[in-house]
């Protein structure tokens, strides 16, 4: 039973009864509903103040008028407090409806075909090419990650765009370090650290040797003209980087369907200037080709700079372009830090301006910055933590644990992975994406605190419940689920949809991180009051379905933001 509707339509049909007016529609109504703080005053309430007005009478006379009229077998009793009817459901009828619901659907509980036929576009990640993948690039590779199995749980096709880092005078000065000290089979097995290395010796020397600066701008210069060597160095180094990332995205169980980045629009962006110049929105400043945005009080939107170069804001007017042409979606999410707020700003008035009114489906989707135990990440200062190390670091730490408390566990290594990455992304996906994080080892890997272990415990734990129970042939008797403790987890079950929809409209990935810990904390709470495995076998199979729904709840909630959950621990 959908409970809400079932209620509005009872309120709609006792506001009938008692006022032969039809105020509000039962949709109405349904919005209106709310859900009490504490379960002490229902399981719903509704605030007879939205019938004020058209009824012309106080909230209280309402409810009261209303109370009195209102009768179904699924509710227990109604109670007019203060201008709210709170409802009381018969605890009964309201588990086994909703256990039973959530059980036919299992791991797919949630789920929906809401998104059938449209195309959700993400761009996250976005690495740099020959550069290494630091614990900077964790927040939106995650985040994108969990929107990515989100959008596709509710039946959409998302679309993984890895907007790559690669263009710019950096990669001449890079192809002229590789000529002058490179060699093929080092940066072929060194990877993105050899390549790192001769940049860095490259940009040192360069501090002493004009020429050398000059001899990459001149590569760079090949490169644009398409040169084919200096192309071919080009790609390889991309090659490199991304066989080096792609060990990183294994880890993570992140993928993409894209990898165009910003040298793949370099061609594409006469189109741009031809919009611009055409629709009269290209203007001289400085020397410079911008979009004036004075009048909507941001500066000037640059396009080419005075050396007439491009810079990657007209690369991002080109991919919007390009995107819509080739995917026609229904979402475009830019999943990028909150220091580029203003050029999202900028970028989504200036399609506006163009008259593409498409721009309303493009959002970004920002987050905070990530600091390590409390120190400030710089390359400059050299405080960088790569984020290969970070997860084995912490893979090996979960491993120490899992030695510690369960020596004798099969797959400790396995195991130990799940726990250890799953640590990782939980903690980085646990506070609303915009606030920033500071991660701590002990906190990220504490198996009793908000963190993946203790979730993917309690997950665990079910398995466990379920191996020892066997199995049960009886009836479930729903009466076995009406403890307090059993009520909370039913709530939980229920809420769970709706919540993954607000989910997916505020792009908060976070919201699903805490259902985790709150679904784990009350499961936890009813296995230590409510005997499972209870001598009434009635009981015992209803307990054992709610333990089941848990579990694969849990694993769903789980796996939507990216995270793995063992079967045993």
């Amino acid at each position: 039973m959908d409970f809400k509707t079932a209620l509005s339509h009872q309120i709609a049909s006792a506001i009938e009864k008692a006022f032969s007016l039809t105020p509000l529609t039962e949709a109405e109504i349904a919005s209106f509903l709310e859900t009490p703080p504490d379960p002490a005053m229902g399981d719903f309430a509704f605030p007879c103040f939205k019938l004020a007005k058209s009824l012309r009478k106080g909230p209280p006379m309402i409810a009261d008028a209303l109370a009195g009229v209102i009768e179904a077998d699924f509710i227990a009793r109604v109670e007019s407090v203060k201008g709210y009817l709170n409802f009381f459901l018969d605890k009964a009828i309201y588990a086994r409806d909703v256990v039973t619901a959530a059980a036919e659907k299992g791991e797919r509980y949630g789920s929906s075909d809401e998104g059938a036929g449209k195309k959700v576009l993400l761009d996250y990640s976005s690495i740099n090419i020959a550069k290494r993948f630091h614990i900077g690039h964790l927040s939106t590779t995650m985040i994108g990650n969990a929107l990515y199995r989100m959008y596709q749980f509710r039946g959409y096709e998302p679309v993984g765009i890895n907007h790559l880092g690669d263009w710019g005078t950096q990669f001449g000065k890079m192809i002229a370090a590789y000529k002058l000290w490179g060699n093929h089979d080092t940066v072929e097995q060194g990877g993105v650290d050899e390549m790192v290395k001769l940049y860095v010796r490259f940009d040192q020397e360069a501090h002493d040797d004009e020429n050398l600066a000059e001899l990459g701008r001149a590569w760079f210069k090949k490169l644009e003209d398409g040169d084919p060597e200096a192309q071919e160095i080009f790609a390889w180094f991309k090659e490199v980087t991304l066989k080096d990332a792609k060990r990183v995205y294994d880890m993570l169980g992140v993928k993409f369907d894209s990898y165009a980045g910003e040298s793949f629009y370099i061609d594409k962006m006469d189109r741009v200037f031809d919009e611009l110049t055409e629709k009269g929105l290209l203007v001289e400043s400085e020397g410079a080709q911008v979009v004036e945005l004075s009048d909507y009080g941001m500066p000037p939107f640059i396009v080419r700079k005075r050396d007439g170069a491009t810079i990657y804001a007209t690369r991002d007017l080109a991919a919007a372009l390009y995107r819509m042409d080739t995917y026609h979606f229904e979402k475009c999410l830019y999943v990028v830090a909150y220091q580029q707020d203003l050029h999202f700003k900028q970028l989504f008035k200036v399609l506006e301006l163009m008259g593409h009114e498409w721009y309303k489906k493009c959002e970004h989707v920002s987050f905070g910055m990530v600091s390590y135990e409390g120190e400030t990440l710089s390359t400059r200062k050299g405080h960088v933590v790569y984020l290969e190390d970070l997860l084995n670091k912490s893979v090996e730490k979960a491993r120490s644990i899992i030695e510690e408390k369960s020596p004798d566990l099969e797959n400790k290594d396995e195991v130990a992975r799940k726990v250890g990455i799953g640590a990782v992304v939980f903690y980085d996906l646990y506070n609303s994406r915009v606030k920033d994080i500071d991660f701590w080892w002990d906190r990220a890997l504490n198996f009793d605190g908000e963190t993946a272990p203790y979730v993917q415990y309690t997950h665990a734990r079910c398995c466990s419940v379920l191996r020892k129970a066997g199995e049960c042939s009886a009836q479930p008797d729903y009466a076995g689920l009406t403890e307090p403790e059993a009520q909370d987890v039913v709530r939980l079950i229920e809420k769970f949809p709706e919540l993954l929809t607000e989910a997916l409209d505020r792009n908060e990935p976070s919201m699903v991180t805490r259902f985790c810990v709150n679904l784990a904390q009350a499961f936890n709470r009813f296995y230590y009051e409510c005997r499972i495995l209870d001598e009434d076998m009635g009981k015992r199979a209803a307990r054992l379905q709610l333990t089941t729904v848990v579990r694969d709840l849990i694993k769903t909630a789980l796996y939507l933001i990216g995270v793995e959950a063992p079967e045993r621990m």
